[in-house]
């Protein structure tokens, strides 16, 4: 019992750390219809840049939550430029092509953002300093660190913000506005380049604080690093319904809970045949039944369907 806690534990942390890249996957979206596959390169980008002004801080004699708070304070302004570089340079000169072309022009943009990470950071793995306590807490048996409970209470925030800002400002209205009809939005007086740009500039800001909190959380960072991450939040943003804040959300915890749980049983089901080194099967095995059977996701709905 206290294993099967366990897992759920870690299944949930991890899910909250899939929600927070899936938000950015699912807000630009819900804006352009368009899936940002370079989404994860940004996150690489916010933990290098988190790490880089970390080093600079450890040894001042600050706490380290002030210095983690300083690192993501660094990540998050870099990571907002690159998401409005990209949109501006990239993605909005594709805006009236065929689908195809914004999508490959993602995948260049990602392989572009890895290659600068490697000119300024190198190839190599990067140790994260501990800047946490790292005696876990009991919980009903299982164990959780300070450092993941920050992951949810972040995670948590920030997902209930999104949603405020979505649903109670006028930036949200714009935002709904643009996604529904981006004609009728501009005879309405609504500056859709701007909110596109908005849309964008949010997402790295989160791609930013999931980079953080992965480095923080594994104590590693590296410039591939965003790959497999963004791959596994895409799914999870298409398991919850992508374009939809909830549905990323969700998506996010069950994925976690999904990949969990199957690494940590997969052994005793198939007699040792697999071990929890074949976790990342799980996150694509998912993928492909959703698509097969729900393709709009488990909530299935648009950022302008709430409007």
């Amino acid at each position: 019992m206290e294993i099967l806690l366990q897992q759920i534990v870690n299944g949930v942390v991890l899910g909250a750390v899939y929600a927070l890249v899936a938000l950015g996957y699912t807000m630009v979206y819900g804006i352009l219809g368009l899936i940002n596959f370079a989404h994860g390169e940004v996150v690489m980008v916010g933990a290098l840049t988190a790490l880089t002004a970390i080093n600079l801080l450890v040894g001042s004699g600050l706490p380290g939550p002030v210095i983690l708070l300083i690192g993501i304070l660094a990540a998050a302004p870099v990571c907002l430029a690159v998401g409005y570089l990209m949109e501006r340079i990239a993605y909005r000169p594709l805006r009236n092509a065929p689908r195809l072309a914004p999508l490959i022009t993602a995948i260049g943009v990602s392989i572009i953002l890895q290659y600068l990470a490697v000119l300024i950071w190198g190839r190599s793995y990067h140790a994260y300093p501990e800047l946490l306590p790292t005696a876990p807490f009991d919980l009903f048996g299982a164990r959780i660190t300070p450092t993941q409970i920050l992951i949810l209470v972040l995670a948590t925030l920030t997902m209930v913000g999104l949603l405020l800002l979505v649903h109670k400002t006028r930036l949200g209205r714009a935002m709904r506005a643009t996604a529904e009809n981006p004609g009728i939005a501009r005879l309405m007086g609504v500056d859709t380049d701007r909110i596109v740009s908005i849309t964008f500039m949010l997402g790295s800001v989160l791609g930013a604080l999931a980079g953080v909190m992965v480095s923080v959380n594994y104590s590693i960072a590296h410039y591939q690093m965003g790959f497999i991450l963004g791959l596994k939040a895409f799914t999870a943003a298409v398991l919850g319904g992508i374009g939809n804040l909830g549905g990323a959300m969700v998506g996010g915890i069950l994925l976690g809970l999904i990949e969990a749980l199957g690494s940590g049983y997969i052994g005793d089901l198939t007699g040792g045949v697999f071990g929890s080194n074949y976790r990342d099967v799980f996150a694509f095995f998912v993928l492909i039944l959703v698509l097969i059977f729900r393709p709009s996701g488990l909530l299935g709905e648009k950022l302008a369907d709430r409007a």
